[in-house]
């Protein structure tokens, strides 16, 4: 006797009509705005990229001036480097919360408050800040702070949340206290992926803390946005390189990091 054949999977619609609503936004996004492709490639407008691109050679590498880059490119990785500390201090306080560990009303206040902090961006985060802590570094890292706190606290309270709960409820069964259990038995298990979430927000701020200098936070940024207002190609090409320097610099680290927390 014949088995009886396997019934046909049923058809998931949620996932087509999904996909179906994200291209007709797609379509919808090409036909409302008003994109000119064929004047990119127009001879004008060839020839106007060529002598804006000949107007940034060479560079600027004259040893006063690459003293000031390298000093701003110090700051701009001092403001990256606090901003990222500052936020895993206050990513670690707000997973425990945002975990469900203090409660149901306290995990969705606590997102609640992550989902603010994560959706304003930096440039807004600055244009705020810098208004109450005034011009220069200091409004720019505690923007930088307030962004990657949202960001790296929803982060860290997933892989709390999503941690095997065996371990911790063996140590409390044996006589340890909930403190304890917490840190002998769940920190361990994410920290490595905390630590790979924060060198890769790190990574991330450095591109944000280039860009923070435009509206005044120091650094890079600043410098290039005043240079560029001044129509000194040559100068602000150099502190393109420095940028494209120190992004590098900070993603080969970043990815060495990870690479040995990896293995």
């Amino acid at each position: 006797m014949k088995s009886p054949l396997p019934a046909a999977p049923r058809r998931d619609w949620t996932i087509l009509s999904l996909m179906l609503l994200v291209l007709c936004l797609i379509v919808a996004s090409f036909a409302t705005l008003p994109l000119k492709w064929r004047e990119f490639f127009t001879f004008d407008a060839v020839r106007s990229i060529l002598e804006l691109l000949a107007g940034f050679t060479p560079p600027d590498l004259t040893p006063a001036f690459l003293t000031r880059t390298g000093w701003a490119a110090i700051e701009t990785m001092a403001m990256s480097a606090l901003g990222t500390l500052l936020a895993v201090a206050a990513a670690l306080l707000f997973s425990l919360p945002g975990s469900g560990r203090l409660g149901r009303p306290a995990r969705a206040l606590m997102r609640a408050l992550l989902n603010v902090l994560r959706s304003i961006p930096e440039l807004v985060w600055a244009a705020i800040l810098l208004i109450a802590a005034g011009l220069g570094p200091f409004g720019g890292t505690l923007a930088l702070a307030a962004h990657t706190a949202g960001v790296l606290g929803r982060l860290f309270a997933d892989a709390l949340e999503n941690a095997a709960p065996l371990p911790e409820q063996s140590l409390r069964t044996n006589g340890a206290s909930a403190s304890a259990a917490f840190f002998y038995a769940t920190l361990p298990q994410t920290l490595p992926q905390m630590l790979s979430y924060t060198l890769y927000r790190w990574e991330n701020n450095i591109r944000a803390a280039a860009i923070l200098g435009v509206v005044g936070a120091g650094g890079l940024g600043q410098m290039l946005k005043f240079h560029l207002s001044l129509f000194q190609m040559q100068q602000a090409a150099t502190v393109i390189l420095a940028m494209l320097l120190l992004v590098a610099l900070v993603d080969a680290v970043s990815f060495a990091l990870r690479r040995a927390l990896t293995r």
